[in-house]
C-alpha cells in the first residue's frame, strides 16, 4: 500500500546555479528547477541558501556567494534575491521551500577559496572563530559566539522570507582531530571528555536553533539531516549493525539526543547505501531509524543516495533505477515513515529513466487506509490530503536543494 510521502530532492547551489550573469538567467534556471522539480510529484524544495559562510539572499551578516556571481561578496546582476525568488516561484508551483544552511563550513575548496573571501565575512573579522582542517577552514562550534551568529543567521532567513523550513545536514565537526583543544580548556571545564563536549556543543545549537526559529515562527518545520549510522553495536550497544563511520563518536553528532529531546520535528538520515551492502545494509538501517523515532512525535524521513546511480556504470548495483525503485517499495510499505529525500536533484535528472520514473510511482492513486470518526474504512489520498494537517503535509513530498 503506498502510504503519504515525504519526497525530498536534494540539490545544491552548485546544482541550480551555473554562475549565471543576469538576474533573467537566474530566474530562468530557477524556474527549469522548479518545473522540473514539479512534474516529478516532488513538493518542498530544501535550497542551499548558505553553502559555506554565504548568503545566497542579501544578508547583514554573510557575504554573497561567489556561486550567484562568481566572485566571493559580489552581488549578481541588480543584487537579484535569489532565495527572494526561489520562495515566490516555488509557491506558486504549489510547492514548499525550506532553507538549508552549512552552520560551520566556511570553505570547500581550501587556500584559494579562503583567499578570495572578503574581508566582510565574518570569518576574516574573527580569525579566532576559524579553524584549519585538511587544507579547509571552519567555524569552531565550541565557541558560544560562533554557535550565536548561526542561530542569528537562521533567525535573518525566517524574518524576512516566507520560508516553511530551515535544514541542516551533517557538517558539524569534520573529525576527530579537530583543533579546539584551546578552546575546550576555555569553555569545557564541566567535562572530562572532549568528545563529550563536542556533542553537547552541537545539541547546544539545535535546541537554540530550536527554541528561536519557533518563537519566530511556530508552524515552521526544523530538521537535519546526519550521516547515516549513528554508531556501531560494536562500540555502542543502541548502535546499529553495521560497521561505517560513526556520526556520534567521529562528527559528534548524537541525533538520539535530538530526538528524544525534542529539539527537531523531523531527522532525515543519509541512509545512502544500497539494500543487502552488508558493511550498512539499507534495510538495517532503516528498521534502526524506525525504532529510533518510535516513542516520539519527531519525523523520520529517509535518505536516499541517487547520486551513486548517476554515478555507476553498467553492471553496479546502482545502475539505471532498479536501486532506488526497491528501497522506494521497501519504504511504500514502512507505515511509520514519513517519506523519502533523494540526493540530488542533478542525479536524478541524469539517470536515465529516473524522472519518468518518479513521475510515475508518485502518480499512483492508491488507497490510504485512515481511521476515521467512524471507522469506516479508507479513503483515497487526495482526500486524505485534503484533510491533512500542515505537518501531514511536509510529511507528503518535498525536494532537497543540498550538497
Amino acid at each position: 500500500m503506498k502510504k503519504d510521502l515525504l519526497k525530498l530532492l536534494d540539490l545544491s547551489s552548485q546544482d541550480i546555479l551555473t554562475i549565471l550573469d543576469t538576474a533573467d538567467q537566474l530566474k530562468a534556471e530557477a524556474d527549469t528547477e522548479l518545473d522540473n522539480i514539479a512534474a516529478m510529484g516532488l513538493n518542498t524544495v530544501f535550497l542551499q541558501v548558505r553553502p559555506s559562510a554565504d548568503a545566497l539572499y542579501p544578508s547583514e551578516l554573510f557575504p554573497w556567494s561567489r556561486y550567484v556571481s562568481g566572485t566571493a561578496g559580489q552581488a549578481p546582476d541588480g543584487s537579484f534575491d535569489v532565495l527572494g525568488y526561489w520562495v515566490t516561484a516555488a509557491h506558486e508551483r504549489g510547492l514548499q521551500l525550506h532553507a538549508w544552511i552549512n552552520p560551520y563550513r566556511i570553505t570547500i575548496d581550501g587556500e584559494a577559496e579562503w583567499n578570495a573571501i572578503p574581508d566582510s565575512s565574518p570569518a576574516k573579522q574573527h580569525p579566532e572563530w576559524v579553524v584549519k582542517y585538511n587544507d579547509n577552514y571552519y567555524f569552531d562550534p565550541g565557541i558560544p559566539a560562533v554557535q550565536q551568529l548561526v542561530v542569528d543567521g537562521a533567525a535573518e532567513i525566517v524574518k524576512h522570507y516566507d520560508v516553511d523550513g530551515i535544514h541542516l545536514d551533517d557538517y558539524f565537526y569534520p573529525g576527530t582531530d579537530f583543533a579546539d583543544e584551546a578552546t575546550y580548556e576555555r569553555y569545557g571545564q564541566d567535562f572530562s571528555r572532549i568528545g563529550d563536549w563536542r556533542r553537547d556543543n552541537v545539541n547546544t545549537l539545535i535546541a537554540a536553533l530550536d527554541e528561536t526559529l519557533h518563537t519566530l515562527d511556530k508552524t515552521l518545520s526544523f530538521g537535519l539531516s546526519p550521516a547515516g549510522i549513528w554508531e556501531n553495536k560494536s562500540a555502542n550497544s543502541k548502535g546499529s549493525n553495521t560497521q561505517g563511520q560513526s556520526s556520534y563518536s567521529e562528527l559528534y553528532c548524537d541525533s538520539l539526543q535530538w530526538i528524544n529531546a525534542g529539539t527537531v520535528d523531523y531527522i532525515c538520515p543519509q541512509l545512502y547505501w544500497s539494500i543487502g551492502f552488508e558493511p550498512a545494509d539499507f534495510q538495517t538501517l532503516v528498521k534502526w531509524w524506525q525504532k529510533a523515532v518510535s516513542t516520539s512525535d519527531v519525523a523520520l524521513y529517509i535518505g536516499i543516495g541517487a547520486y551513486r546511480s548517476a554515478e555507476a556504470q553498467p553492471g553496479d548495483t546502482w545502475y539505471g533505477t532498479d536501486e532506488i525503485e526497491r528501497q522506494l517499495t521497501l519504504l511504500d510499505d514502512s507505515i511509520d515513515i514519513q517519506g523519502e529525500v533523494f540526493f540530488s536533484y542533478a542525479s536524478l535528472e541524469s539517470i536515465d529513466g529516473c524522472p519518468a520514473f518518479l513521475t510515475a510511482h508518485y502518480a499512483e492513486d492508491k488507497p490510504v487506509t485512515k481511521p476515521d470518526a467512524d471507522n469506516s474504512g479508507t479513503i483515497t489520498q487526495e482526500e486524505a490530503q485534503r484533510q491533512a494537517t500542515l505537518l501531514d503535509m511536509l510529511s507528503r513530498f518535498i525536494v532537497s536543494l543540498f550538497r
